[in-house]
């Protein structure tokens, strides 16, 4: 194939026409936003419990519902301090750059370069071997001869070239790096959601332990009366030592379930401290105290499934990154096709540095470049194929997500539902076995029933305590996880500074 190029004016203007006709197009397939086919709404059951679902505006702010200022505090902070969160961040920073980098491609490159370079010409050998020498006179073979010694050759220039958008490669591209970019910023905002929920998680977590602990202790300190009445009624001879022997064992179970729970409470200011971004029990002053457990807010507006799919930072995510593997499709597309650039080049060139600022030791070159790929051996094919396979892969990935999410809040809806009945029932449970309990009490200093029958009560009764606030706590956390597949927390966190990085300089420190 021979392309020639003549000095006329109306080539060069029919190839900037043909270029800029062609500018205008793009190879591969447009990005179309999917259209997923959601429910109507969610299955909402009738409930008598006291906080109940309704098909209402999600809250952006949903952890405020609990009416707790120190959980307002520690999200705050959290999303001020936590380290996963500000490696979000830096992503997007990433990202950016990625993006800028594309953007780069539609715009021309100039470089420039200098070199100074010691050459042997060779000269003698070719004027030997053509026999010039032999036919000149003394005169003109001593003036050749100063040519043929190696010679030191100064050159400067400056480069330019700009490849021609033809097929929108470089616009495709462009497009793919800022789906990229939305999907990180997607995935900084499901870090920030479930960065809230955790936090949400970790206190309630926290109060219920200590909420537990009370409810313990409080029987601790009834069984440990029994345990003394016991041995008072035993040393004047009204109870055997058996009584004696069960009511101290009664004593040690309930101790011995303390443990657990104090360590539940332990680990849980642990896990807040980190999530702030601070050191395993830096809140320890801050959360020691007992708190009670919020309570539950009466209404919790859950939206309708035709917007999960817009609030979800997953599902956002999922599309961002079905935008970018559609627009990688078109990027491979279009290496298929012939590329032109634009080239060229001015500079000046001599073995004498005072000479260089003549006109006549500047060069230029100046013209277009075609290149056409024809044979590589089947990657273009492969790379086209590829790219398809992997935007076929997003968008299932895509439908996946969206079922995860509304499962997730079905899910969710119907265990915070049965943990609330089963909240409402050990509370009807509690309350029968205390009034059981203190009517064995009763009988049996009245001599009427046994203390085997006493101890019976009590460990029932502590069970169902125990049982009754954790539950509860179970209830809250169901809240959290509904609202955590919702989706919502992160629309007025939108205004995020994204840090500056020195061109020159140390690398930032890990302390």
């Amino acid at each position: 194939m021979k392309v020639t190029f003549t000095r006329q004016v109306a080539r060069p203007l029919s190839l900037l026409t043909l270029a800029l006709c062609l500018a205008g197009c793009a190879v591969g397939p447009d990005y179309e936003a999917p259209k997923p086919q959601l429910p109507g709404g969610y299955h909402l059951l009738d409930a008598q419990q006291a906080s109940k679902t309704e098909p209402g505006a999600v809250s952006t702010r949903w952890w405020q519902t609990f009416n707790d200022p120190q959980l307002n505090s520690l999200i705050d902070r959290a999303i001020e301090g936590n380290l996963t969160l500000q490696q979000a961040v830096l992503r997007i920073a990433g990202a950016r750059q990625e993006l800028a980098q594309a953007r780069g491609g539609l715009f021309p490159s100039l470089n420039g370069s200098a070199k100074v370079t010691r050459q042997q010409l060779g000269l003698e050998g070719l004027l030997k071997a053509n026999g010039v020498t032999d036919q000149l006179d003394s005169d003109t073979a001593s003036q050749l001869s100063s040519l043929e010694q190696p010679v030191t050759l100064y050159q400067g220039s400056f480069d330019a070239s700009w490849e021609l958008d033809l097929w929108g490669k470089v616009r495709r591209q462009v497009e793919l790096a800022d789906a990229q970019t939305q999907a990180a910023i997607e995935q900084r905002n499901d870090a920030l959601v479930s960065l809230e929920a955790e936090v949400a998680r970790a206190y309630l977590q926290l109060r219920g332990a200590q909420a537990t602990i009370a409810t313990l202790e409080q029987q601790i300190a009834v069984a440990q009366q029994s345990w003394e009445l016991t041995q008072s009624q035993q040393r004047n001879g009204l109870a055997p030592l058996t009584d004696v022997e069960n009511a101290r064992a009664q004593l040690s179970s309930l101790q011995a379930q303390l443990p657990q729970y104090q360590s539940q409470a332990r680990q849980a200011m642990n896990g807040l401290a980190v999530l702030l971004g601070k050191t395993p029990g830096a809140l320890d002053n801050e959360l020691f105290a007992p708190k009670a457990m919020p309570a539950l807010p009466q209404m919790v507006p859950v939206g309708i499934p035709a917007t999960l799919a817009r609030r979800r930072p997953d599902i956002r995510q999922a599309e961002a990154t079905l935008h970018a593997q559609t627009a990688n499709i078109g990027v491979s597309v279009a290496q298929l096709f012939p590329s032109l650039s634009l080239t060229g080049q001015l500079g000046v060139r001599n073995t004498d540095v005072s000479y260089l600022d003549n006109w006549s030791s500047h060069f230029y070159s100046v013209g277009p470049s075609l290149s056409i790929p024809i044979f590589q051996g089947g990657r273009l094919v492969s790379s086209v194929r590829l790219a398809r396979a992997q935007q076929a892969s997003a968008a299932l990935d895509y439908r996946q997500t969206v079922l995860t999410a509304l499962q997730d809040v079905e899910n969710a809806l119907v265990s915070y539902r049965a943990d609330q009945a089963r909240v409402t029932a050990l509370d009807e449970t509690t309350g029968s076995l205390q009034r059981a309990f203190d009517l064995a009490s009763d009988s049996y200093r009245q001599g009427i029933s046994t203390f085997i029958d006493v101890l019976d009560a009590q460990r029932q009764l502590a069970q169902a305590q125990e049982q009754a606030t954790q539950a509860r706590m179970q209830s809250a956390l169901d809240l959290v996880a509904l609202y955590k597949a919702l989706g919502g927390g992160w629309e007025t966190y939108q205004n995020v500074t994204l840090p500056q990085f020195d061109v020159f300089g140390p690398a930032t420190p890990a302390s």
